[in-house]
């Protein structure tokens, strides 16, 4: 498991004119992030967040004043220590766990590693780069990634193309 901050959320542009600030949600989405108060070790102050009725937010934070300060946060991850977020049960994982492992079939062969997790609303899909540089994707049911741990995730011999 890494101590690496966990990104919450990502800035995808300026909101109107007086600094609020559209996001893309990443996990649980909104009520993940109403909990912090700021973000990337205190250098955004969270002063308000709302849905967007879209699967997104709209936040506003301290630093940003106006649209133009709001469109220069575009592109910006919105991360928190691992430790401010609450323990998970057994089955559940956070992406970036993933993100880098080695990838290995059921049978033992080597695959490359995982480059990507998405979820596009049905199930969580593992994106694998091969060694030569082109991906697959997985979804991440029990069928076609029998185990992961720390250091390895198992795909099902039968899903790697």
């Amino acid at each position: 498991m890494s101590d690496k901050p966990l990104m919450l959320a990502a800035v995808t542009g300026a909101h109107g004119v007086t600094g609020e600030v559209r996001l893309k949600l990443f996990g649980e989405g909104i009520d993940a992030l109403r909990p912090h108060k700021s973000f990337n070790e205190g250098a955004l102050t969270l002063v308000k967040i709302r849905s967007d009725n879209k699967g997104g937010a709209i936040a506003r934070f301290a630093e940003a004043t106006d649209r133009t300060s709001a469109e220069q946060l575009r592109g910006t991850a919105l991360s928190v220590p691992r430790e401010a977020l609450r323990d998970l049960a057994e089955d559940e994982f956070y992406f970036s766990d993933l993100i880098g492992l080695s990838v290995v079939t059921d049978k033992g062969d080597t695959v490359g590693r995982v480059c990507a997790v998405e979820n596009f609303g049905a199930t969580d899909i593992v994106e694998i780069e091969r060694p030569d540089g082109t991906t697959f994707m997985v979804p991440l049911t029990k069928q076609a990634v029998p185990t992961w741990d720390s250091e390895t995730l198992t795909v099902s011999a039968d899903f790697v193309d």
